[in-house]
């Protein structure tokens, strides 16, 4: 039976770095504002954001994302090392791989995937392709070892990535591809394979985006923010179908920060909404079904045993 209000509808942002210094005030190497994460956890929450997992880049930032789940009970983390940071690998891998597997190990309750892991052809400045590679299928084993399903990072590189998630197929317990701006070719290979798609602000910036997302079966289908990044913006093709705008909260330049403000350009998981609005918009479903079906596939995926 369809509800009367959109109230109702629940989300789990499956891509929120909360570790990032912006909610400490920091920009750029520059202290702009007092910390204000705790306000951008309870707008989350004010907004039915029922559980946010909190992305694990490296091995520090794994540590700083459970600590932050240990503090809030709807907060969860990832424990992984992204592409572009693989070279941290590299002085002692075997010490770096027993870490990472240690620290899940020790933390059942708060972690709830590998990652954010995968490949990025797109940023092999920070670390070369075959860096990458080589510890993109060393984290599978972290997979095989504990059972956790994946958090994936993939840029230009879907090929490569499909492949390796394709020979390693038997030892993995599914996941999602987050933040995903790829071709409808890319799209039908990682749906192949069973794994679902997370879309955000940078997966709806162009028509070719929202054609691609649009053929998303709803079933496979996750939402997240990446904030404080892949905010929806007004030159992005997805932006003229939100409806919320979130007027009760100021949003300032973060020079002129002041409590309760949201700031210009830095992104928060209560704006998962808009998100939201603009898949139903472009797929033309009902919004408060769709809402239902993304929530049921991010527990079942993430939190079956939570």
């Amino acid at each position: 039976m369809r509800r009367l209000s959109t109230a109702a509808m629940k989300f789990v942002d499956i891509g929120a770095n909360l570790t990032d210094s912006m909610y400490m005030g920091d920009y750029n190497g520059s202290n702009r504002h007092k910390p204000d994460l705790l306000d951008v956890i309870s707008r989350a929450r004010e907004n039915n954001v029922t559980r946010m997992m909190v992305t694990g880049g490296n091995l520090e930032e794994s540590r700083k994302a459970i600590q932050l789940a240990k503090e809030h009970e709807d907060l969860y983390a990832t424990v992984g090392c992204h592409p572009t940071r693989c070279t941290e690998f590299v002085e002692n891998p075997e010490q770096y791989f027993s870490d990472l597997l240690q620290l899940i190990r020790d933390n059942k309750e708060q972690v709830v995937a590998v990652g954010e892991f995968g490949l990025d052809y797109d940023r092999t400045k920070f670390c070369d392709k075959e860096t990458q590679l080589k510890y993109f299928e060393k984290q599978l084993d972290l997979c095989e070892l504990t059972g956790l399903p994946l958090f994936l990072h993939c840029r230009a590189a879907a090929r490569d990535l499909v492949q390796i998630l394709d020979k390693h197929r038997s030892r993995l317990s599914g996941g999602v591809v987050h933040s995903f701006d790829g071709s409808a070719e890319d799209r039908d290979k990682i749906l192949s394979l069973g794994f679902h798609i997370g879309i955000n602000g940078c997966s709806l910036k162009t028509e070719e985006n929202l054609a691609v997302m649009k053929d998303i079966p709803n079933d496979k289908l996750m939402i997240e923010t990446d904030c404080p990044w892949c905010e929806v913006r007004p030159s992005h093709a997805g932006h003229k179908f939100i409806k919320t705008k979130f007027e009760a909260y100021p949003n300032v330049d973060k020079k002129k920060w002041k409590e309760g403000a949201t700031v210009k350009s830095r992104n928060e998981p209560h704006t998962i909404k808009q998100v939201l609005e603009i898949v139903a918009a472009v797929k033309n479903e009902d919004i408060e079904t769709l809402a239902d079906q993304i929530y049921e596939n991010t527990i079942k995926v993430f939190f079956s045993n939570k």
